[in-house]
């Protein structure tokens, strides 16, 4: 009994403390402090990587539509290694340090253990449960192993997940709970038992050797943000500083740490479905041309998701179209017109000219119209060539993370609401 009342008193005293709200160092993969980081590519390398893992998100969403119509062929359909936020995190007791994969559209947070057999190689420490009095395996007859969407039960009744990934990657492991541990603001750290996760034993595919697990943000039951829930008042945040700014880092907010002026918050209505989460964008504007979300599945219902792993902004082909044309009857550079930069919706030679401007672009979504000025909208991606930071693909639309730079971007679950503040981020 006195075991199970202190158990308790720890997950009181957690939920008292994260509802207080935390805030984590969200670290760009491509940042110096990032273990992925190379120092022999340039700026226009990191951007042109970017912008070609970003072509491939989009997948990923017409295949979870797929899944819940019935197709169960992937039954994970997300790219783990393709997202560009990382965060530490520590596990078990005592502490084991993980540099996991940061995604609000993954749903299990794992991280690889010992013994990890038929692994990619990890060139750093792996995890070992039997060296953590606070690790328990989950039962096959558990509420989270029920929630898996391939599990299997094994020997001593152990819960045994498999995500297959659609780049072919597979995560194979058991069901856990474990204590994880954050550290937050200054020195301070909040340790939070319980959380149900991923121990994987089998991993193999196109994982990073210096990556160690993933973290889930979708709204999906498993995730970190689920089951944190009431004791972050079902409430997260982030905060991403510009590429630019490689000396700083981005903020990721559980619960309600206010760090963005109220006087300038746009809110929007935050759908979710197929565990993503999903805003309505009814059209664009750009100097004197509106841009409409026209299509019968498109227009007026959610339709475009938020994405804090994908870089670029992706919209129809038509809406593409219309909005590189716009851009470029505005702008007074000549067209970059080549093979290689098709992705973009439109780019620009800048060599040789002077105070040359770019416009503002307005995402008008339902209820708040986002101005986003040159700086969120326009990628410098190789010496003297800027391009609109926008491709095409089918539905639904993606909203990705250069847009919401220097943005304070907050999910509240309990509202169904998102909401937009600018802000310094490099000061968050």
């Amino acid at each position: 009994m006195k075991a199970i009342a202190f158990a308790l008193f720890l997950a009181a005293a957690a939920a008292v403390a994260a509802a207080d709200g935390f805030r984590v160092d969200l670290i760009h993969r491509d940042s110096p402090r990032s273990p992925l980081y190379d120092p022999s590519s340039t700026s226009f390398d990191r951007v042109r990587a970017a912008a070609e893992r970003s072509a491939l998100r989009p997948s990923r969403y017409g295949r979870a539509g797929l899944a819940a119509s019935g197709d169960t062929s992937m039954e994970a359909p997300v790219l783990p290694d393709i997202s560009d936020y990382l965060m530490e995190v520590e596990l078990g007791t005592p502490k084991f340090k993980v540099l996991a994969i940061v995604d609000t559209g993954s749903d299990l947070t794992w991280a690889n253990c010992k013994p990890c057999t038929r692994c990619y190689e990890q060139t750093t420490p792996l995890f070992d449960p039997k060296d953590s009095s606070t690790y328990r395996d989950l039962a096959c007859d558990s509420r989270a192993c029920k929630l898996i969407p391939t599990w299997a039960c094994i020997s001593n009744s152990k819960c045994q997940y498999n995500y297959f990934y659609q780049d072919g990657s597979q995560a194979v492991g058991y069901v856990a709970s474990e204590t994880f541990t954050f550290a937050t603001t200054g020195t301070n750290t909040i340790a939070i038992p319980n959380i149900t996760f991923g121990c994987t034993h089998q991993n193999d595919g196109l994982f990073r050797k210096r990556i160690g697990g993933l973290v889930g943000l979708a709204a999906a039951p498993l995730s970190l943000v689920s089951q944190l829930g009431s004791s972050i008042d079902s409430k997260f945040s982030y905060c991403l500083a510009p590429l630019s700014q490689t000396s700083t880092t981005g903020k990721l907010v559980f619960g309600d740490v206010s760090g963005a002026s109220r006087s300038d918050l746009l809110t929007t209505p935050l759908t979710i479905r197929d565990s993503f989460y999903y805003l309505t964008l009814n059209g664009i504007s750009v100097g004197n041309t509106n841009i409409s979300a026209a299509s019968p599945t498109a227009s007026g219902s959610p339709n475009i998701v938020i994405d804090s792993g994908t870089m670029l902004n992706f919209l129809s082909p038509e809406m593409t179209d219309q909005l590189g044309k716009a851009v470029k009857g505005i702008v007074d550079l000549p067209v970059a017109d080549v093979p290689e930069l098709s992705l973009f919706a439109a780019c620009f030679h800048v060599k040789g000219s002077r105070d040359y401007k770019f416009p503002d672009i307005t995402y008008n979504f339902k209820g708040a119209s986002l101005k986003l000025g040159p700086s969120n909208t326009f990628l410098e991606v190789s010496q003297d060539v800027v391009c609109l930071a926008a491709g095409s693909s089918g539905e639904p639309y993606i909203f990705g993370n250069f847009a919401q730079q220097n943005l304070h971007v907050e999910y509240d679950l309990g509202r169904n609401q998102l909401s937009f503040a600018q802000v310094d981020c490099t000061n968050f």
